[in-house]
């Protein structure tokens, strides 16, 4: 579990490093400039500046004072829903993992508190922890959470590009959404948005186990923090973004939670039970290593009062002759 923790915590601060490192060129203007060189302009020559046309375009094809903001909501909706399988596709993997691991809780559970026993010498501690990729290795488990990389690889660029699209856009700065300017910081937006994350954030704990809720609490604040701060501090455009982003980050958590992981709890109990998961560790196994080790780590002692012992004897033979001569 921490494993797996560490892993979405690392790639969550990723995608926010990405998504604040396109918009670090903002020379004091509403809106940012476009990168001409490195990863992030080749990521807005291939997905952002072609969003970007597709969103004019229809603005255009709109009309009115409200196109442009017609156009963000539409183009990123659509985008948003095209990936969408590819979210729901490594969520239901994660799941299944997550569904399995709970499984293997009393064999973790006893690794764990080995673990923490005092006095473990370093080779103990290493038997122990080897343990761990033993239960899910013989089990057929990985300990990255089921999320294979490609989904998180495809998806990224897609989403940075349709960040580009509205951050280095003069035209959708320029224009309004209902009276709302989009070429500068709108706190209404910003607070729907931030509020919008949070919910999709309280809906990823409902159905879940009280331990994993713990360790997801570091994921339920990020999400809307990082909206919050990226958007009192961008343009409109981009709080208008995330707004629609949130919306549809609902809609696939209520997928996830009410679709998904009840099929996914069904298949994976018909699967146990068809195909037990291998028991690795008992406490047996523990106490076997621990009284190895210990009888181990004693024998040089043994040797050394055996030792001892020997060389007193030896002492003793030489003295014999002495005594017999001087009688």
């Amino acid at each position: 579990m921490k494993s797996k923790t560490k892993y979405f915590s690392l790639f969550a601060m990723i995608t926010v490093l990405a998504l604040t490192l396109t918009g670090c060129a903002n020379n004091g203007q509403s809106i940012y400039q476009a990168p001409t060189s490195g990863p992030y302009a080749w990521i807005f020559s291939l997905f952002g500046k072609p969003i970007q046309n597709i969103m004019l375009a229809v603005e255009h094809q709109i009309g009115g004072s409200n196109g442009a903001g017609w156009a963000i909501i539409i183009i990123t909706f659509v985008v948003l829903l095209i990936v969408m399988p590819l979210r729901l596709a490594s969520q239901r993997k994660m799941t299944t993992q997550q569904e399995k691991t709970q499984k293997l809780q009393p064999q973790m559970k006893l690794i764990q508190e080995a673990l923490k026993k005092p006095g473990l010498t370093q080779p103990q501690q290493m038997q122990i922890s080897q343990l761990q990729m033993r239960v899910y290795k013989e089990n057929n488990m990985s300990m990255m959470g089921g999320m294979g990389c490609l989904p998180l690889l495809i998806q990224l660029p897609i989403m940075i590009g349709i960040y580009q699209a509205v951050a280095y856009s003069k035209e959708l700065a320029a224009s309004s959404f209902f009276g709302i300017s989009l070429g500068q910081r709108s706190i209404i937006l910003t607070i729907i948005a931030t509020l919008l994350y949070v919910v999709q954030g309280y809906l990823s704990m409902v159905g879940i186990p009280e331990e994993q809720k713990k360790a997801m609490q570091m994921t339920l604040i990020l999400s809307p923090a990082m909206t919050f701060f990226i958007s009192i501090s961008a343009p409109g455009a981009l709080a208008l973004y995330f707004l629609v982003g949130g919306l549809i980050a609902i809609l696939q958590q209520l997928i996830t939670t009410f679709v998904i992981m009840p099929k996914v709890k069904r298949d994976v109990a018909a699967e146990l039970n068809e195909r037990p998961l291998k028991v690795v560790v008992t406490q047996e196994t523990i106490d076997n290593i621990l009284n190895t080790t210990s009888s181990s780590t004693s024998t040089p002692e043994a040797n050394k009062d055996l030792h001892q012992d020997l060389r007193a004897r030896n002492a003793g033979k030489q003295k014999r002759p002495n005594d017999s001569d001087k009688n």
